[in-house]
């Protein structure tokens, strides 16, 4: 197939097009190297990496925003057979401070596509959601370790946050589109992606950063905190089959993470295994917008797109942290 990837030069775009050129799609990547969070360099060098190892006739590159219909309309053309939206302004604590920001790119951006795809008559698009969708599943002092796995079929009418909102929103517009116009989706809620390539903003990336220099992290709450953190690679081939298995008239949410929790203590603790260095803590209150736990229930995702996360917690911060000492070289 021909599929449009945004934000293909980011963390989890750039993995997503490498593996569909492998399998044989061709890819047409857009993105805008914004800067909003990070520096846009650590994504020029995944572009440059990109067009450098990819072949020339299955990969482009296509600088552009979103929310420039011009540039939507050079990326997706008729010849095209899915789309893969990825691109997003990400991140909960960032979100809190610019929400109408977030609301212009994650809505008005997705909603350009996504009508891109109506007149254009595609039937199949990959949309990128997030595990935030699930607001806060846990009472404050309850036993997280105990707190079951979430489920597709949560209504998801309480987002912590303004980024948390925009991704459920994101769904409802999928569905829209599905009921109105039969375009196929799959919506894809990614639970706390980590591995090479990932966001300097971002947890594992700033505490291996900080930690190997003998510098303090600043943990949030009182270390209880539980994620569902899953390896870039598993996320990537729930992605790509999702891509290749979306049916035109469909809409179906998949989580997509490693049903497995990891505290916030024991993270930092496998980081300092890893490294062999020991960290130096500050401790700061729960910041607004956190939510205590995530969790996948992936029942959906293992039946409909054979998804079935293979790494554990440690050998995907061993993998991280032999690509960081390669970048730092």
């Amino acid at each position: 197939m021909k599929i449009v990837v945004t934000g293909a030069a980011g963390f989890i775009g750039s993995h997503t097009s490498e593996e569909l050129v492998a399998r044989g799609h061709t890819v047409v990547g857009v993105d805008s190297f914004d800067d909003y969070l990070y520096p846009a360099p650590p994504k020029r060098a995944n572009a440059k990496h990109l067009t450098a190892t990819l072949p020339a006739d299955a990969f482009t590159l296509i600088e552009g925003n979103i929310c420039d219909e011009q540039t939507i309309a050079t990326a997706i053309t008729d010849d095209v057979d899915a789309v893969c939206h990825l691109a997003a302004l990400a991140g909960v604590r960032p979100s809190l401070q610019q929400p109408l920001k977030y609301i212009q790119t994650n809505l008005h951006g997705t909603g350009l596509i996504f009508e891109r795809c109506r007149e254009l008559g595609i039937k199949r698009v990959a949309f990128a959601s997030s595990s935030s969708v699930y607001g806060v599943q846990a009472a404050d002092g309850a036993d997280l370790t105990k707190v079951a796995a979430f489920r597709e079929d949560d209504p998801c009418l309480a987002p912590a946050s303004p980024y948390a909102m925009t991704k459920r929103a994101g769904e409802l517009l999928c569905s829209t589109y599905r009921d109105l116009y039969g375009i196929g989706f799959s919506a894809l809620r990614f639970f706390t992606v980590y591995g090479p390539r990932q966001r300097p903003d971002m947890a594992i990336h700033k505490f291996v950063k900080l930690i190997s220099s003998g510098q303090p992290i600043t943990l949030f709450g009182d270390g209880t905190s539980r994620r569902d953190y899953t390896f870039v690679k598993d996320i990537v081939a729930g992605t790509v089959a999702a891509c290749e298995r979306v049916h035109p008239g469909s809409f179906n949410v998949y989580n997509l993470g490693n049903t497995q929790t990891i505290g916030l203590r024991e993270l930092v603790a496998t980081i300092e295994d890893v490294l062999g260095v020991e960290a130096a803590i500050e401790w700061k209150p729960m910041q607004p917008g956190d939510v205590p736990i995530t969790f996948a229930d992936i029942t959906n995702a293992k039946r409909d797109l054979d998804y079935q996360p293979t790494t554990d917690m440690r050998a995907g911060v061993a993998s991280f942290w032999q690509w960081y000492q390669q970048q730092k070289a």
